[in-house]
Parts: structure tokens; C-alpha cells; sequence
């Protein structure tokens, strides 16, 4: 598999909760389709049984665990048991990538009307060559698209939803995804953070050169057959808490050091940082970010490493 197709379908696994607001707001957007204290048993979690990977940071008075999320995932997926659902019941605050509520949608839509919009005069297929037209068009042939559906939008959005499309046509969902259910066991009464902004994330990936964002639609368009097929593999080792195995799908190849820090080693290191200042304040705080983060070398757990914290893997 190639480096471009391996990390577009960690792309796809990464961006689908972010994007699956602007679904939901089809209609404004042109382009888109169709509290207590560490309770002593979290003291005893310590043999990993088998399931989706967990660690754990901790010091005298604070616990923060780790868990690594699929965004989106066909529905009746049973991970939430053993540790990690020990460890979301003995938490008194679930942290994620972003935090999102009934304003996202629309909050959302003005960023990528703001940063996704191409200027007058300039078209999505304008920027392609003959063969990268080619295949975009047939990609959105096959999805059912009208090929001018995101004539207006930047490469990287079109890219987002050619990502995502083929697998909410084949059983994923957002609505079945981690995130969403975390946050509906975690109760009304649970403290919520996140550790980015809807703004910085779609700043991310618009800020990406337009060679990479090319680069991303054209192998996006060229999977649209095959990707379901490898986020399946994906899941499964994150089902059996292989990080070895998720970190080789989704995280080698990745050639590009410019492309890899900005959308992963850098967000991991910001990451770091932030746990490492969360420890100064007592209590437990679940952090649940996309399984590649937690995967590989530059993960979050060698960025803690550098500041002299070790995750321990708790399942």
C-alpha cells in the first residue's frame, strides 16, 4: 500500500467526526450530500485484558487516561468494557479532540465558507491535470455526485468528504463512533475539555500546501472502492488493543515530515504539553483522541516521554 493511500485512510478515520456536522447542514452548505474523587479500584487496574488499547498517566493526586478512538464505526461495535469502561466510570472529566454541541454545525459551516471557499474566477477541477480530473470525476460518478457538487470548495474539504462519503454509504457512522458514545455514558453530571477548537482543526488541514491537498483528493478519489476495506483492517487491531499493528497501517510511510508533523507530531506534542500541565490540578480526566495519535513513533506517549511522564498500558 502506498504511502498517499495509507495515510488517506488514516485521514478518513481521523476527519470523519469533524466533518459529519457539515452532513448534518446539508442544506446551508452547497457541496456536501446526502464529580468525585479517584475511587480505589481505578488504584487496581493493571493486567491489560484484551481489547482497544488504554494508558495511563498519573502522580500523586491526578489521573489521566489515554484512550485511543475510532470517530466513526459500523453500528453495535462492542469495545466499552473491561478497563476502559472502569476507567470513564472512576473519571470526573472526558477530554476530547474537540468538544462539540448544537452550535458546531453552524460554527462549523462558517469556517469552511470562511477557509475551504476558493476565490472567484477558480474552480476544484481548474487545479487538476488531466488524470487527476479523470478520477475525481469517476470517484463522484460512482458516489452518486454530480462532479461540479464541490466545484467552489478548496481540495482539502472535497478530499474530507470523498473520504468519508464511501464509508457512511457502507454501515459507518458517526452517530455509532467513540466520541459520541463516551460522551453519552459519561452523563450530564461529567465535566467536559477538549483539546483543540473546531477552528484550529479545519485550520489544519486548510493550511496544508495545495500539491499535499491535490495529492490527497486524487488518492481519495482513487479508493473510493477499497477504503472501507482498510479502516475494517484498522478497527480490527484497534479491537484487539494491537498498537503495533494500527501504528503500521495508519502512521508508516509517512515521507512527508512537514505533512506529518503539522497534522500529527506537532498536535501530539501540544498534546503532551497539555497533560503534563493537567497533572498540576487533582482529579481524573479521561482524554479520549483518534487511535493514531497513541500509535507509532512521535505519539503522544513519546511526547510525554520528554517530559519525563510514562503512559502505562492499562488494557
Amino acid at each position: 500500500m502506498s504511502f498517499t493511500r495509507k495515510f488517506t485512510s488514516a485521514f478518513a478515520s481521523c476527519v470523519i467526526a469533524l466533518a459529519s456536522p457539515a452532513l448534518a447542514q446539508e442544506q446551508a452548505l452547497p457541496a456536501p450530500v446526502e464529580t468525585k474523587q479517584v475511587p480505589a479500584a481505578d488504584k487496581e487496574i493493571s493486567t491489560p485484558p484484551v481489547g482497544p488499547a488504554l494508558w495511563k498517566v498519573a502522580d500523586e493526586d491526578t489521573t489521566i487516561y489515554l484512550f485511543g478512538t475510532v470517530h466513526a464505526l459500523p453500528k453495535d461495535v462492542a469495545w466499552l468494557k473491561g478497563n476502559v469502561e472502569q476507567a470513564l466510570a472512576s473519571s470526573d472529566t472526558l477530554v476530547t479532540e474537540i468538544k462539540t454541541d448544537e452550535n458546531t454545525p453552524a460554527e462549523m459551516q462558517k469556517i469552511i465558507l470562511a477557509k475551504g471557499v476558493l476565490p472567484e474566477g477558480t474552480t476544484l477541477r481548474s487545479l487538476l491535470d488531466d488524470n487527476q480530473k479523470a478520477a475525481y470525476e469517476q470517484a463522484m460518478t460512482k458516489l452518486g455526485l454530480p462532479v461540479s457538487a464541490f466545484d467552489r470548495f478548496e481540495p482539502w474539504y472535497a478530499s474530507m468528504m470523498l473520504s468519508m462519503l464511501p464509508l457512511l454509504k457502507q454501515g459507518y457512522s458517526p452517530d455509532s463512533g467513540v466520541e459520541k458514545v463516551l460522551v453519552a455514558k459519561g452523563g450530564d453530571a461529567r465535566k467536559r475539555g477538549e483539546l483543540e477548537t473546531v477552528q484550529y482543526q479545519l485550520s489544519v488541514f486548510d493550511s496544508l500546501p495545495m500539491d499535499s491537498q491535490i495529492a490527497f483528493l486524487t488518492e481519495a478519489a482513487n479508493q473510493v472502492d477499497t477504503i472501507k476495506s482498510t479502516l475494517d483492517e484498522m478497527i480490527a487491531d484497534w479491537l484487539k488493543g494491537d498498537a503495533d499493528g494500527l501504528a503500521k497501517l495508519m502512521n508508516e510511510g509517512l515521507s512527508d515530515k512537514v505533512l506529518a508533523d503539522r497534522l500529527l507530531y506537532a498536535r501530539n506534542r501540544n498534546w503532551a504539553d497539555w497533560i503534563d500541565n493537567r497533572l498540576k490540578t487533582p482529579g481524573t480526566v479521561f482524554v479520549a483522541v483518534g487511535a493514531g495519535h497513541l500509535a507509532g513513533k512521535h505519539s503522544v506517549q513519546d511526547a510525554l516521554a520528554a517530559h519525563g511522564l510514562t503512559a502505562v498500558r492499562v488494557q
